[in-house]
């Protein structure tokens, strides 16, 4: 999933959605730790519908990036990067791309089950998408627990590996990706 077949870089669109996206899981990670970390009351709630919200924007965010991907197309590898590092990006890319369209899904199923809202940044509720069962929304809130421990651990491989290409290899694997008024194409 990870290679296309441009020759040139990614389109503007994908650049575009790929930092939006960063930025919302970069916000989204803090936030659902500070929520289970805080006494229940208007900060956690606060912290809950935000961290909601930004989960029903990096669905529409991924759905968007998934299309774009099919539309636009994304470049060829470096030729410089060897097999074994293709194949590790292009698992980590595939993961992050499962992951991020799955985890706000599971996370709205498992938020319908509890019986509790899901807002849209106070513009809008989604409505629930299965009944009242708690014993379904504790295995699911549990699962969105834990895959978002892993989503962390692959950002920060991706992250690692971004700055890895550009500061160790000094190629251009990040600079294909940032926006020209940051160097990339």
């Amino acid at each position: 999933m990870t290679y296309g077949t441009r020759t040139d870089h990614y389109p503007g669109s994908s650049k575009l959605l790929h930092w939006l996206v960063a930025v919302c899981v970069l916000a989204t990670a803090p936030v659902a730790i500070a929520m289970g970390r805080v006494s229940p009351g208007p900060t956690q709630d606060t912290l809950y519908n935000l961290h909601k919200s930004l989960g029903v924007l990096i669905l529409t965010l991924m759905i968007l990036r998934l299309i774009n991907r099919f539309v636009v197309g994304a470049p060829i590898a470096d030729p410089g990067i060897e097999p074994w590092q293709k194949a590790v990006s292009s698992a980590v890319h595939t993961a992050l791309y499962v992951l991020l369209l799955a985890m706000p899904v599971v996370g709205y199923i498992a938020n319908s089950a509890y019986g509790a809202t899901t807002p849209f940044f106070g513009l809008f509720e989604l409505p629930p998408i299965v009944g009242k069962n708690e014993a379904l929304a504790t295995q699911l809130f549990t699962l969105h627990r834990w895959v978002g421990w892993f989503l962390i651990v692959l950002v920060l491989t991706h992250v690692s590996a971004a700055l890895y290409h550009h500061f160790i290899r000094r190629d251009d694997v990040l600079r294909r990706m940032l926006p020209r008024a940051m160097g990339g194409f």
